[in-house]
């Protein structure tokens, strides 16, 4: 008899230092939790940001933290369903259609863009790789289109006009054009236009099914109201080459598991788990930066103030010498990856360590400086980081 009261009392002792454990792992979530929302609410406060959406994945553990108003004029709140617009960041998935239709065979990123665009064979583009144009080193290209550029037609004879400032694959000119360029080459390749290739090819593909170029009509309740440096309410009004360059519009989910599959959290098929990782190949390096196919890196772990710098106005707008990575480095694991993205009216950041399986998305319904933007994610990540070496 008293055997089987101890047997039963180790029994309910055990139950009870297991329920402990798990109340103790809630209030430290929780604790965590509140943290995150209070840097959420200070960035927020100082920037005058409607609305945001958070997600992190933390070794495979997905927290999403939604805060404030999708627009100011409903009061509807930011949830999970809320898209966002997303700027720059769209130019990573143009980079990796580009590799997916490498990976698939029907392109080299070696190649010019006359190999698959005929018209703009015997031009000075005959120079440039397709690798120089996703790494922003074609030769100065404008940041953003000429005004005068409005149909294909003018798109066509702007490259075939277009003047290198310096020899390919010497200096970084972050430009929408390169971008958008390597778009339609990839979507050509593909047989698709560039809309058809990115919605029907690779998102699917993806397993993004709520990013969108044109948000649908069933979706339009869940569109963010963007709002300017003045907080006024305006919307991406897109030019010839938006689509490519900064036209998506996404989610946290969506994009949180864009990142989970670039830290080997998720299952993709062949072409598109190559596809992943070929756009993190390093080719180019300027300052403590590497240039992967869009995506930027820094060994890890980075000071906040290289993060800063390396995604500073001056980084955008400035050209800046490169020196070529040879033979171009592997996809690393140690390192920190991002990408800011910009309209008008929206403010957006992705970042990841792939050696720790973290990943953050953070989306706002208000342009804000990129150095506030990467400061909230390195503050995130720090702090959690901490909490972890502690436990």
């Amino acid at each position: 008899m008293r055997h089987r009261s101890s047997h039963h009392l180790t029994r309910l002792l055990t139950a009870a230092i297991v329920a402990w454990a798990g109340l103790a792992d809630a209030a430290s979530l929780a604790e965590q939790d509140a943290r995150v929302r209070g840097a959420i609410e200070e960035v927020m406060q100082a920037h005058g940001i409607p609305g945001m959406a958070v997600a992190l994945t933390i070794a495979g553990k997905q927290r999403f933290y939604e805060l404030g108003v999708a627009s100011e004029q409903t009061g509807e709140a930011v949830d999970r369903e809320t898209l966002f617009e997303l700027g720059s960041i769209s130019k990573t998935l143009t980079a990796t259609l580009a590799t997916y239709a490498q990976a698939t065979g029907k392109l080299s990123l070696a190649d010019s863009p006359g190999r698959y665009v005929p018209e703009l064979a015997d031009s000075a583009l005959d120079q440039v790789s397709l690798i120089n144009l996703a790494t922003h080193t074609a030769g100065g290209f404008p940041l953003q289109l000429p005004e005068t550029v409005q149909d294909e037609s003018q798109l066509i004879a702007y490259f075939n006009e277009w003047t290198p400032r310096y020899a390919p694959g010497t200096q970084r000119t972050y430009a929408n054009p390169s971008i958008g360029l390597l778009g339609r080459v990839a979507a050509r390749s593909l047989d698709l236009t560039y809309a058809a290739a990115l919605e029907h090819e690779l998102l699917p593909r993806l397993g993004m099914t709520r990013t969108y170029l044109k948000v649908p009509a069933q979706e339009a309740t869940h569109y963010a109201q963007g709002y300017d440096k003045a907080g006024k309410a305006v919307r991406l009004n897109p030019a010839m080459l938006a689509d490519e360059a900064y036209g998506v519009k996404s989610g946290t989910s969506d994009l949180l598991r864009f990142v989970e599959a670039h830290l080997g959290l998720v299952d993709m098929e062949g072409a598109v788990a190559q596809a992943i990782t070929a756009t993190r190949i390093g080719y180019y390096q300027t300052g403590s930066m590497t240039q992967d196919l869009v995506w930027e890196q820094y060994p890890y772990p980075p000071s906040l103030q290289q993060l800063q710098a390396g995604n500073s106005s001056q980084m955008v707008l400035d050209t800046h010498p490169v020196k070529a990575i040879v033979p171009p480095s592997p996809p690393q694991s140690d390192v920190w990856i991002n990408k800011t993205g910009s309209t008008n009216g929206f403010g957006a950041y992705l970042a990841f360590v792939p050696a720790r399986k973290q990943g953050i998305v953070i989306l706002a319904n208000r342009y804000y400086p990129n150095e506030a933007r990467v400061a909230l994610a390195y503050r995130i990540l720090s702090m959690l980081e901490e909490d972890q070496a502690q436990d």
